[in-house]
């Protein structure tokens, strides 16, 4: 006698959800009958996804080259233009199909194999989007390099930064914070199929192996996001899949900039950034310390980072739906 025989299913399932791997829960499913039959009412799952990536410079008109063709003239004492972003080749049908045998998802972790900003050697951007529907709220933290601080800086100086050292850098800013909104709203409509077939998760996370963002979808904005789908049913025409991704509200955002940050931990991150964005419509920013901190809480250099930037002036700027 096995001894799985002999424990009850519900412990099994537990037992499953504990294992989470999608890959291999399918492979058990094909150990028996039994285990044909509770693999699929598994709640918590991990699904590692491995997409093909392609680099692709941004078509004309595209709403990259349209953004900083309206701040062109602010631009124009800016470096060389930012690299193409990669985009991914998945469909929202994809991991439709592979969790199709799962009836029961409620929390749902899906990892993708890399980011979606190419960046210049040194340069690092992490994200955090909440969505429901659409976009509801953003946080990106970014700087151009990072070293061991010398004695000779000290933290004041990243908050005394005058208008002209804020715009010196600004297309790059603005470039690391259109890559983060497209990364977000690519990787929400990657999972609408998935979000719209299993009607009881109360739970998405995606994130890139990388770390370099991660996209939440709670309860609420799970429910949201369906009623809204339902509504839209028999529209002839959906511009997200034109776009491989969903559409980005007209947001507004405030934008912290250091040029040269020093950490109490004696690390120097060189054109420092926190932007918190949200969209236009029922804007408020009451709360955005909150989740700026929230965002990078247990990461020790990043959340360093956003207190130290939460000290420095904030600047607003808007940008339109794209």
């Amino acid at each position: 006698m096995d001894v799985f025989d002999g424990l009850p299913d519900a412990i099994i399932v537990d037992i499953l959800n504990k294992v989470g791997d999608v890959k291999t829960l399918l492979r058990c499913s094909s150990l028996s009958k039994r285990f044909n039959s509770l693999v699929p009412q598994t709640e918590s799952l991990i699904l590692r996804l491995d997409p093909v990536v392609t680099t692709e410079p941004q078509p004309p008109g595209s709403p990259v080259s349209n953004i900083l063709k309206s701040i062109h003239g602010l631009c124009s004492l800016f470096s060389k233009p930012a690299k193409p972003i990669p985009t991914t080749n998945l469909s929202p049908n994809i991991p439709s199909k592979i969790l199709h045998p799962f009836d029961r998802i409620k929390n749902l972790e899906v990892e993708l194999p890399g980011g979606n900003a190419s960046l210049e050697k040194g340069a690092a951007v992490k994200w955090k989007a909440q969505h429901g529907e659409t976009l509801e709220t953003l946080v990106v933290l970014a700087f151009r390099s990072a070293s061991t601080a010398s004695s000779s800086p000290s933290p004041a100086s990243s908050s005394g930064e005058s208008d002209a050292e804020f715009v010196a850098g600004l297309k790059t800013r603005v470039m690391w914070t259109i890559s983060a909104l497209m990364a977000s709203s690519t990787r929400h409509f990657l999972m609408s199929e998935v979000v719209k077939e299993h009607e009881e998760m109360e739970s998405l996370v995606v994130r890139d192996r990388g770390g370099e963002g991660t996209l939440v979808m709670g309860k609420e904005g799970l429910r949201e996001f369906r009623k809204t789908e339902a509504a839209r049913e028999g529209e002839a025409v959906d511009e997200r899949v034109e776009k491989n991704r969903s559409v980005v509200p007209s947001v507004r955002m405030s934008m912290r900039h250091a040029p040269s940050l020093k950490l109490e931990s004696g690390i120097c991150l060189e054109s420092a950034t926190l932007v918190i964005a949200r969209p236009s419509e029922g804007y408020s920013d009451v709360g955005d310390d909150e989740l700026a901190t929230e965002a990078f809480a247990g990461n020790c250099m990043y959340g360093e980072a956003v207190v130290a930037l939460l000290k420095c002036r904030k600047n607003a700027l808007e940008m339109n739906s794209f």
